[in-house]
């Protein structure tokens, strides 16, 4: 029974993982892949290479509030082959030395303009909540909002079957798409 719960505990939490991207598959592309849902448990392989960032323009507060969700050892992965380092993003006492490392990859993958002009993404840090690692990013002084362009490259050094999903939220009113390797550029228009 406790194995029952904790795998229905797993799967509710990668939810967001696993049906997102199965929906957005379409055609020739759905038919070809190998469709299963992640029920080898914490730390082990799963089918999907998938990351999510989700951007909020936040008018009261004219900031652009961005977070990126990341498959924790896919993440520790990358971190540890690109700044030739042992990574710990679980572990509290390394936190403060992930930091470098976590900035330093999101910032360099993850690019925006707001309104035609390229903006300055101020980290904020991250954390880890089971299988994912959150990256959390803020721009400040975005008063209106009418395009959106972002260049999402996250975890394309690792996987070429790599998926990133973003969703935009603008006024209340979401958008999504998903990127699939090597396409990293999309525009939001409002």
């Amino acid at each position: 029974m406790k194995y029952i719960v904790s795998m229905a505990a797993f799967v509710n939490k990668w939810l967001v993982f696993t049906l997102i991207p199965v929906t957005l598959m379409i055609g020739d592309e759905f038919r070809n892949k190998d469709i299963r849902f992640p029920l080898q448990g914490a730390g082990g392989p799963h089918p999907f290479h998938v990351s999510v960032t989700e951007i909020e323009h936040n008018i009261t507060d004219k900031t652009l509030e961005i977070s990126c969700k990341i498959f924790t050892d896919d993440f520790e992965t990358i971190l540890a082959k690109n700044y030739k380092t042992k990574v710990d993003l679980i572990n509290p006492s390394k936190k403060a030395a992930m930091d470098t490392w976590v900035k330093k990859y999101i910032l360099s993958h993850l690019s925006i303009k707001a309104n035609g002009k390229p903006v300055v993404l101020t980290y904020l840090g991250f954390e880890n909540e089971g299988e994912a690692a959150y990256g959390y990013i803020e721009v400040s002084n975005i008063t209106s909002l009418s395009k959106l362009e972002i260049t999402n490259s996250i975890l394309f050094d690792k996987f070429d079957d790599q998926m990133n999903i973003m969703h935009v939220i603008v006024k209340g009113k979401r958008k999504s798409t998903k990127l699939n390797y090597p396409e990293k550029e999309a525009v939001f228009n409002y």
